[in-house]
């Protein structure tokens, strides 16, 4: 089983890099199309627009290697199927469940990898280039606090609490300096709502003015203020649950608990990001009766679709159970476990069936 074992991890980790690799490729490119429209706006040059294809390739790594992991693992098995090797393995006494396991005992070190990027490396990567891609199309830099949203306009320093699904700001702070970089005045806003042309209406405000020798407060039910702020850049700066860390995942979401607020998103993308490193075990196993199903009739390449097909379908399902689990409020847990657990139910199903014809 050891010799086996090496065999097996040798033909599918090759596999799979090369199935990564091009997939990776492949969404760089859509990438490079999507950013190259905003070429020429403030700063965002070629050269800034290639950082950021290259900042986003370890987030694409992160969600894509599932399906790579199926695909790799579907095609190195369906030559050795056409190979007559698997017959052979099986004629020597390798049942289908030891099979099974030595396949997931490969997958357990791309698990490893897998949780290695969306816990480290992506993370950093992907907020990076939202900042430099930010920064050089409207010069503004922004920062997500547990505190909220931090912004740098120009003179002002603003912060939002929160941003409401139709782009509201609730609790709206701005910090604006003077020229000696001197504090100049502190405006609070409960609520904020975009106009147009990057004006924004804001309701309920205190400004405190800050002068040479006093300080005046007044209270403006409503007051119109210009920013470079516009709902498209801001969900840009937002940083998407799916692309934080696991500890930061953590974090925001006790915070927001503390703070009485809805954290069943946050609570959703922590569990995701235990699970999804499992899923690559568990897509390796479901490409074990795949590989099998049909080995005299389909061909290599048929199998590589039916890979491709079961890795739309998983990514698919993932994006469907986690908005079904926010509009249901459905546990985070189950939410983020349901797609795994019914693709291992069809693998253990397949390869059960299999045993008994």
């Amino acid at each position: 089983m050891r010799t086996l074992r090496r065999y097996l991890a040798t033909e599918i980790v090759a596999a799979t890099a090369l199935v990564t690799a091009a997939l990776l490729m492949l969404f760089a490119f859509f990438d490079l199309i999507d950013q190259i429209k905003d070429l020429g706006r403030g700063t965002y040059n070629m050269r800034r627009i290639l950082v950021h294809v290259l900042l986003s390739v370890p987030d694409h790594a992160y969600a894509l290697f599932p399906v790579a992991a199926l695909i790799g693992t579907l095609f190195a098995l369906a030559r050795l199927v056409a190979g007559s090797e698997y017959t052979v393995m099986r004629t020597s006494g390798v049942s289908t469940a030891r099979f099974a396991g030595t396949l997931a005992s490969i997958g357990l070190g791309f698990a490893v990898l897998t949780f290695a990027f969306g816990e480290f490396i992506a993370p950093p990567a992907e907020q990076l280039a939202q900042r430099i891609r930010s920064q050089a199309i409207t010069g503004v830099v922004a920062r997500e606090f547990r505190s909220g949203l931090w912004i740098k306009d120009d003179r002002r320093f603003i912060n939002v609490i929160e941003v409401l699904p139709d782009s509201t700001l609730r609790g709206v702070r701005i910090y604006e300096f003077d020229e000696r970089s001197r504090l100049a005045s502190v405006s609070y806003a409960q609520r904020g709502r975009y106009q147009n042309g990057r004006r924004w209406l804001l309701q309920d405000v205190i400004q405190t003015q800050f002068d040479e020798m006093r300080t005046s407060v007044r209270e403006i039910p409503e007051l119109e203020w210009q920013s470079v702020l516009d709902p498209d850049l801001i969900a840009v700066l937002l940083v998407k649950p799916e692309q934080m860390s696991a500890w930061n995942l953590y974090s925001y979401s006790q915070h927001l608990k503390e703070n009485r607020q809805k954290a069943l998103r946050y609570e959703i993308a922590l569990w995701a990001k235990f699970v999804n490193p499992f899923a690559v075990v568990v897509m390796m196993v479901l490409a074990l009766p795949f590989a099998h199903l049909q080995s005299r009739q389909a061909g290599i390449g048929a199998k590589i679709f039916t890979g491709i097909m079961l890795g739309l379908v998983f990514y698919l399902m993932n994006r469907l159970f986690s908005h079904l689990g926010l509009l249901s409020s459905w546990p985070p847990l189950a939410t983020a476990v349901m797609p795994t657990a019914i693709f291992l139910s069809v693998a253990i199903a397949l390869m059960w069936w299999q045993e008994r014809r």
